[in-house]
């Protein structure tokens, strides 16, 4: 991320929409992955569900900046850059769930794929159901199968990027600049989902590091 993100969680959307996945620095910081790993192991050896919930709401907490100065550096093909891309597409849900459920809701509608089946959210999908929907994944990365999390969340990813590239046709000729925003948000959205199944694949075999 090319801005520093602060406390609140409260963020503007040109965070989300100016964010590069694929820019990924050559050396990455031993701390990101040495934290993700240690964090993962022993939630995952002893899931105490009080715990468990409490990482799935530590940003609500603390702010997305702690996850983000460990984590938003690394990779987005390993363990920490999942990590953190989960915890910032949670905080993208709860900060605007109504306009969020809106816009996966138009990707159910257009989406030809399982996409929304794999995702898991009910149909049609209301603003709690999406924040729902979103701690859910997170949940799964540390009381489930890890695998099937980042599966579910790049489900999400692809139906949101279905519905803001729909939304987008739907504005080109009259509002050409919510046209453009929103087509950026659908390849961010893409681009996380390609990410998120690729962290997927790579666990399945061992490799996400």
């Amino acid at each position: 991320m090319a801005d520093r993100i602060h406390k609140p969680t409260k963020f503007p959307s040109r965070v989300f929409e100016a964010f590069h996945g694929g820019d990924d620095p050559a050396q990455l910081s031993r701390v990101a992955h040495e934290t993700a790993n240690a964090l993962l192991s022993r939630v995952r050896e002893n899931p105490d569900p009080e715990i468990v919930e409490r990482l799935v709401g530590y940003t609500d907490e603390h702010g997305i900046d702690a996850v983000a100065e460990l984590w938003s550096r690394a990779s987005a093909r390993s363990l920490p850059g999942a990590l953190w891309r989960l915890y910032l597409v949670r905080l993208l849900i709860r900060q605007d769930p109504t306009g969020t459920s809106f816009l996966y809701q138009r990707g159910t509608e257009v989406s030809t794929t399982i996409d929304q089946v794999v995702a898991g959210a009910p149909n049609p999908t209301s603003p709690d159901d999406i924040v729902t929907l979103a701690d859910a994944i997170l949940r799964g990365i540390f009381a489930g199968d890890f695998g099937v999390a980042l599966d579910r969340a790049g489900a999400f990813c692809r139906v949101m990027a279905a519905g803001a590239t729909s939304l987008a046709d739907d504005t080109d000729a009259t509002a050409p600049e919510r046209a453009t925003e929103l087509t950026t948000r659908a390849l961010r959205f893409a681009e996380l989902a390609d990410e998120f199944s690729a962290c997927a694949r790579l666990w399945r075999t061992d490799s996400l590091d």
